[in-house]
Parts: C-alpha cells; structure tokens; sequence
C-alpha cells in the first residue's frame, strides 16, 4: 500500500516537472497531469528496466520516468486537440 502512495506522489512530482518542460495549455488540469505523470513514471521506469539501462532505485529512473510522463503529457495534447 505505501509503494502505491509512493508512486502517487512521485507521478505528481514527475507530472509537475513534466508540465514545467512543456509549457503551454493542457486541456485537463492538475488532475490530468498528475494521473499523466503517474502514468509517465510507469512506463519510463519499466521501459528503462526492461531495456536493462539501469537497476531499481538508480538515479537513471528518475530521468526516465520525466521523459516518459513528458512524453504521454505530448501525445495527450495532440490527442486532445484533434477531438
């Protein structure tokens, strides 16, 4: 349970970073960004250690998982805008 809110909080974080290397108008909030930024740290994090690019608790994640929730924040907004 606590790795769970670990996650929540570290997507908040990441999402916020996220958010601050995109600027510009994201068509969900801080609620979307946030679920975004979780949804970013999965993803890098996994796709780092499964590409075997660093272990667990490597400061290698952190970068990874900002990329990725940089990444889903991008693709969410040319998603949202042609809908």
């Amino acid at each position: 349970m606590l790795a769970i809110l670990g996650w929540i909080l570290f997507g908040l974080i990441v999402g916020l970073v996220a958010k601050l290397v995109t600027p510009g108008h994201d068509p969900g909030g801080i609620v979307m960004t946030t679920a975004l930024g979780i949804v970013g740290a999965i993803l890098g994090g996994f796709v780092g250690r499964l590409l075997g690019l660093y272990q667990a608790g490597e400061g290698a994640g952190y970068i990874m998982a900002t990329l990725g929730a940089v990444l889903i924040l991008l693709v969410y907004r040319q998603v949202s805008v042609r809908t």
